[in-house]
């Protein structure tokens, strides 16, 4: 590698502070404040990055104000006037349970002079339970691991989440009315449909539970009896964009997978490398998804094509995994890598990067991992079968025998996953 060149590890964890940097509640709440009301300012959130986002909501705002968010475990960050709770993900749990009906509580009796300010971020699904009458929190959180296992997209389960749910798509904007919402969003969904992010408390959707029936059948999805029985009744059938009582609201997606991966290619090419975005929106199966892109890297290492070495390709959006094997450790980019590598093996100089900008990458505490051309080779110099280790979802303990893990810590934001690859 030339002297002129920057390190890879290097380079990628330069590159994943530059798009967390570009997704910066701070500088995204302060652009985005809406106008004062004449009544109180109420401010309510869910997701990974909600309690960062109040504070910054918080430093922003010339006013009174009070409210509450809810956050991931461990997430927490101390505000003044908004309290934070925490609750469980990616599976719901009890405290989440109590977090919604708090928020309902939040935004009851309001007036049309009031100002809801929803603060919304990925994560907010699992941190919102609301089962409807003649389900329980056991019954949602079974939902909840069907859907995790099933390897659907994120939009499609957040179809089905919206249609088992009292609080998701729209309900909770329809409980603060005739208060005015707005609701300021930081998308971790391929698309930046503001709907989908956290199942849309505050933001209704056009999908109808025949659209989740549907679902729930392409991907064979074992939901409870409970569960079915309110998905085939009309009860299930969710708020309409189209209710005259949104009409007053506005929506904003304030950060998104886009920004932050143009904020990476920058950072890139002012260290003299070029950077190509193949997508900011990418779905389907990890370790597919990994198939691609190892074939665009053997070209560029093989053939200098499509791109000329050096070069970076990047891409966002959110891949999915399916269990295949009870006990494996790790979340899509793990898996993406561990896929990669395999796709790679042996291909010199190709170097790779994939995490969560939020900071976790499913089960464990690391937001992703490193691997490059010689990552399966010295897993089985490890004794382990990179392979099989694929095969039952470990891609966590086979990157963490070859210490290639990356642990950043929680990131306070979150804009779905940053992938890498640097091809010398």
């Amino acid at each position: 590698m030339s002297s002129s060149l920057p390190d890879p590890r290097s380079l990628f964890t330069s590159l994943f502070y530059a798009a967390v940097e570009a997704a910066d509640p701070e500088r995204a709440i302060r652009e985005n404040l809406p106008r004062r009301p004449k009544g109180r300012t109420i401010v309510i959130g869910a997701g990974k990055g909600s309690a960062q986002m109040a504070r910054a909501f918080e430093a922003a705002w010339d006013g009174p104000l009070e409210g509450l968010v809810v956050t991931r475990y461990g997430y927490a960050t101390p505000c003044e006037r908004i309290e934070v709770i925490e609750a469980a993900h990616p599976v719901p749990d009890a405290a989440g349970l109590e977090a919604s009906r708090r928020l309902f509580g939040t935004v009851a009796g309001l007036t049309e002079d009031d100002l809801v300010v929803a603060l919304i971020s990925g994560g907010g699904s699992a941190l919102l339970p609301s089962p409807p009458e003649g389900m329980t929190l056991a019954d949602e959180i079974a939902v909840n691991e069907a859907l995790l296992a099933s390897g659907a997209p994120i939009s499609a389960m957040n179809t089905v989440r919206k249609h088992l749910s009292t609080i998701k798509g729209g309900r909770l904007a329809l409980a603060a009315y005739p208060a005015r919402v707005v609701s300021l969003v930081v998308s971790d969904i391929p698309g930046d449909n503001p709907a989908f992010v956290a199942s849309g408390p505050t933001v209704p959707e056009a999908s109808t539970r025949q659209d989740a029936q549907g679902i729930v059948e392409a991907w064979r999805l074992h939901l409870t009896e409970a569960a079915m029985r309110h998905l085939n009744s009309p009860a299930a059938d969710a708020p309409s964009p189209a209710d005259p009582r949104f009409g007053g609201n506005e929506v904003h997606v304030v950060a998104s997978a886009a920004i932050s991966l143009e904020a990476a290619a920058a950072e890139a090419r002012r260290q003299g490398i070029g950077a190509f975005i193949l997508s900011d929106a990418m779905e389907g199966e990890s370790r597919e998804v990994a198939g691609v892109h190892a074939a665009i890297a053997r070209e560029i290492a093989l053939r200098d094509r499509p791109f000329r070495k050096p070069a970076l390709v990047l891409s966002g959006g959110e891949t999915t995994v399916t269990i295949r094997a009870k006990g494996g450790k790790g979340g899509r980019n793990s898996e993406f890598l561990l896929a990669l590598a395999l796709g790679m093996d042996g291909v010199a100089g190709i170097h790779a990067f994939a995490a969560d900008t939020d900071g976790i990458d499913g089960s464990e505490d690391n937001a992703g991992a490193f691997a490059d051309s010689t990552s399966a080779a010295r897993m089985r110099a490890a004794g382990l079968d990179p392979r099989a280790m694929l095969a039952r979802n470990d891609a966590w303990s086979a990157f963490r025998a070859i210490d290639d893990l990356f642990v950043p810590g929680p990131t306070g934001t979150n804009v779905n996953d940053l992938r890498a690859i640097l091809v010398l």
